[in-house]
């Protein structure tokens, strides 16, 4: 059971008994939407309400294994070892047969129903005046975002699923295509965006509401708590899900590029909108993917011991330093609050409450079964990159082997080259495995959106809406380096060092003129229209700093050499596509394991009408790997046969 220490003023043990009810009942399909007696019962007032609300995300909580499963075991990172059962092997080779319980959809619908049993007791709750049309509009669309989320991810994985909107009694009817008619993915991703972009408040939950705080008053906010643990972050966040539902409908409208990146630029400018959750100086570092510390190492930055940068021994490596720290500083007994200028959606699994955490039996040898490892494909992508080390004689370019594979999984035989069955996924696993941390408050977490996320979905964004130099900077070194024209210049790109020579002052660079006396007035910005306006500048005289001047994208953060500057040329006949693929395998080198990749890849081969795009990466994974079948599912994938079957 979980603890009753939610605080809060009034309501305390229903949120904890609602959420519990809810998180335990992982496998009922079969479920009664409430009658109007019903409702009057048991949503009364805004107490109940958050009760309801607490309650989805508990029961939401029963999908981050298949979440991931399907995500990434689907794709060309992850593969299986020799502990997985058939039907993993099944998600893994692309063949899969009716009954596997991966490949079921009720699951994702019975969270779908708890979300409209909520959605239409709270439309009753504000008719009869129970709720205030304030609070009303907070949860709904919470509610309802997260609907669409898990809407979304049906439509990935099945195609063409059902629609529905109200509460049923059997999500086992869904089969019966008389009563519930299938929508394709392109019409279901309109419904969504229609939906979605109408919910009535977009922001995140407002600091000083119940269900976040303990208090509705406008005093400084003290976060309220499940089981001891912040939950602050919990919550979906509705601009991230309406740019990935727009970003996804460009391929049939591409008008929806700027719209997608529209939405995710209001995540990325919210910090700076909610000055009182957020200081100045966190403003530079919220979301924003800032430059490394590189002497104490307090940062998300792929970072060495000083002096001993090209020393891979010396890759600063701790649950609490350096970019693996994101996945292991404390969430419990004490909230680390430097995880919030990264995470924007993540959730957790005390030890103490059901739920438990699913990843230690997916990923761990020494405590779990150990189902899943890094694929061939996988460690020879992050051994393909090349670190641009900082010395004092200048850029190293021989130092190969991107850092951040060994920050997300560990080999003991620290050969870090081969497939081998030893490998394990560190990522869910360092608290956990942490010996410092006491067995009572060991927990879990599930990772579903980050900052490094959002940049790269932006610039995909940007560069098909013709941004490619805005797509580039997001990606590589950054807008405060890229749109200064004494580093970067389209009409001179020769590469010196880590990016191309500098172009003398008095030069025209876009209409703009290269400032003397460092007056950086008038660059390190991007003089666009929204959404794609960005202010980098960090200048001495007049002394200023954009909000954007630490930004410097994953690459940089990642301590990798920039792609060159022909990436962002828009008179390049490879573009957008030659930086859509950078942009791609950026995404698996920074979030692997994370929950994203099958989406990523099936995503460009609808945008591009070549579902080559998943069948070769896959097909590449399998056939590395030693499954004879490699060519077999390769095919099946080509041919668009990439749902899989609606049915159990």
């Amino acid at each position: 059971m979980m603890k009753n220490n939610i605080t809060g003023k009034a309501g305390v043990l229903l949120i904890t008994a609602s959420l519990c009810m809810l998180c335990s009942c992982k496998k009922a399909f079969d479920l009664n939407p409430k009658s109007e007696v019903a409702a009057q019962n048991n949503y009364r007032n805004v107490t109940d309400a958050n009760a309801a609300v607490l309650g989805v995300y508990g029961k939401f909580l029963g999908l981050a294994e298949q979440y991931v499963v399907l995500n990434e075991l689907r794709a060309d990172l992850m593969d299986v070892t020799p502990n997985a059962d058939h039907y993993l092997q099944e998600i893994s080779q692309h063949h899969v047969t009716i009954g596997n319980p991966w490949a079921d959809p009720r699951p994702f619908y019975s969270v779908i129903n708890n979300c409209n049993d909520v959605l239409a007791n709270l439309n009753i709750m504000l008719a009869a005046n129970r709720i205030t049309p304030a609070d009303y509009s907070y949860r709904y669309s919470d509610v309802g975002a997260l609907r669409s989320f898990l809407y979304l991810q049906l439509g990935i994985h099945f195609g063409t699923v059902p629609y529905v909107t109200d509460p049923i009694a059997n999500v086992n009817d869904l089969k019966d295509a008389s009563k519930y008619p299938k929508l394709a993915f392109k019409d279901l991703l309109a419904q969504l965006i229609a939906f979605t972009s109408a919910l009535p408040w977009q922001q995140p939950y407002p600091s000083v509401i119940t269900l976040i705080n303990g208090s509705t008053t406008t005093s400084t906010p003290t976060p309220a708590t499940i089981s001891g643990f912040n939950f602050s972050n919990y919550f979906i966040s509705k601009y991230c899900l309406l740019g990935d539902l727009y970003l996804w409908h460009a391929a049939y409208d591409p008008s929806d590029y700027v719209k997608a990146a529209r939405a995710y630029k209001a995540q990325l400018d919210l910090p700076a909108n909610v000055p009182a959750t957020i200081t100045t100086a966190a403003i530079f570092q919220f979301w924003k993917e800032p430059y490394g510390d590189v002497v104490n190492h307090t940062d998300f930055a792929v970072t060495y011991l000083r002096y001993r940068d090209q020393d891979i021994n010396s890759l600063v490596s701790t649950n609490n330093l350096g970019w693996r720290s994101m996945f292991g500083r404390s969430m419990y007994p004490t909230y680390d609050k430097f995880l919030d200028t990264q995470w924007i959606w993540q959730m957790n699994f005390p030890s103490s409450t059901s739920p438990a955490d699913p990843f230690v039996d997916l990923f761990s040898k020494a405590g779990g079964r150990y189902l899943v490892e890094p694929s061939q494909t996988a460690i020879n992508n992050w051994n393909s990159q090349v670190q641009s080390i900082q010395t004092s004689s200048g850029f190293s370019t021989d130092f190969y082997q991107d850092a951040r594979a060994r920050l997300t999984y560990s080999d003991p035989t620290n050969n870090y080259s081969t497939y081998n069955h030893q490998n394990e996924i560190e990522k869910y696993l360092y608290t956990y495995q942490d010996a410092t941390v006491a067995q009572s408050n060991k927990y879990g977490r599930w990772f579903l959106y980050r900052a490094a996320q959002l940049h790269l979905r932006f610039a995909e964004a940007a560069n098909r809406d013709g941004r490619a130099r805005l797509a580039y900077a997001l990606l590589n070194t950054g807008i405060v380096t890229v749109f200064n024209p004494y580093v970067y210049s389209l009409t001179n790109p020769v590469q010196n060092g880590n990016g191309p020579s500098p172009l003398p002052p008095g030069s025209v660079v876009g209409g703009v003129n290269t400032p003397p006396n460092s007056d950086y007035t008038n660059i390190e910005q991007t003089f666009d229209t929204p959404p794609y306006d960005f202010d980098a500048r960090t200048g001495a005289t007049p002394y200023y700093r954009g909000n954007y001047y630490q930004q410097v994208g994953p690459r940089s953060v990642a301590n990798l050499q920039s792609y060159p500057i022909s990436y962002a040329d828009p008179n390049n006949p490879a573009n957008p596509q030659l930086l859509e693929d950078a942009l791609i395998l950026e995404d698996g080198l920074e979030l692997a394991y994370e929950g994203a990749r099958w989406g990523d890849l099936l995503r460009i081969a609808i945008r591009r009408n070549d579902f080559t795009y998943v069948s070769s990466r896959v097909g590449d994974k399998l056939s590395k790997d030693g499954y004879a079948g490699a060519s077999t599912a390769q095919g099946k994938l080509a041919g668009g046969d990439v749902y899989l079957p609606f049915n159990w």
